[in-house]
């Protein structure tokens, strides 16, 4: 388990389409199914890290308006489905096997610079993410020896190499319909593994594989994990 592995399987936000998205129940049911690692998301409120994709509650939970309106306290009352909490990133750590690798995506404004000091000790491998390439620099200036890599739904593989070159990237994550063999080729010429998100078609997986891709991020590690 990890990101060591020939063709990495990462449960998106645990296990998003099994149970709810980035719970402790849906990064617990990844785990069962074997992946090598869990991609979750994190905002700041009152200096902690939660773990949730929206900076509002309204489509996770069943509560509305925006993550600062509720305060930590607040966010914590709220039912995120099935009578599961939005969990604290600290949680997560704690529930997870130090064997199952964990992929941090950088959501809102700060967790570059407080995810650094919320890493555990526990030698589990970690990658951290994002589309905001400012707040993956302020990580990357605190924590260099941590992989990180930049995330794409747009762009050319010279400017992601770019990025990925200047951040000291590990990998570049790209969604996976802009993938294609010469777009591998590029940036693994550049020194950079690709990940896709977001697959959730065995078949599709399989392609992606056979044109060099070095994983996928998927809701349903079931229809992966099986046919990888």
């Amino acid at each position: 388990m990890g990101f060591g592995g020939e063709f990495l399987v990462i449960g998106h936000r645990g296990a998003a389409g099994l149970a709810p998205e980035n719970t402790l129940a849906a990064f617990a049911r990844a785990v069962e199914l074997g992946v090598d690692a869990v991609e979750l998301d994190v905002h700041v409120v009152e200096s902690r890290l939660v773990v949730i994709h929206d900076d509002d509650v309204d489509r996770t939970t069943d509560g509305r308006g925006a993550l600062a309106d509720h305060g930590l306290a607040g966010l914590r009352g709220l039912d995120a489905g099935g009578g599961e909490r939005i969990p604290l990133l600290e949680e997560v750590w704690a529930m997870l096997p130090a064997t199952v690798g964990v992929n941090v995506e950088l959501k809102g404004k700060g967790t570059g610079e407080i995810l650094p000091d919320a890493l555990p000790d526990d030698g589990r491998e970690i990658l951290v993410s994002s589309f905001d390439l400012g707040e993956l620099a302020a990580f990357h200036a605190r924590r260099p020896d941590v992989p990180c890599a930049p995330l794409y739904h747009r762009g050319t593989g010279s400017s992601m190499a770019a990025d990925a070159r200047a951040l000291g990237a590990w990998s570049v994550n790209v969604a996976e319909g802009l993938i294609d063999r010469r777009l591998v080729e590029r940036l693994g010429g550049a020194g950079f593994r690709v990940l896709a998100y977001t697959v959730n078609d065995a078949a599709r997986a399989a392609v992606l594989r056979e044109v060099g891709v070095a994983g996928v991020f998927t809701d349903y590690p079931d229809r992966i994990v099986a046919g990888t």
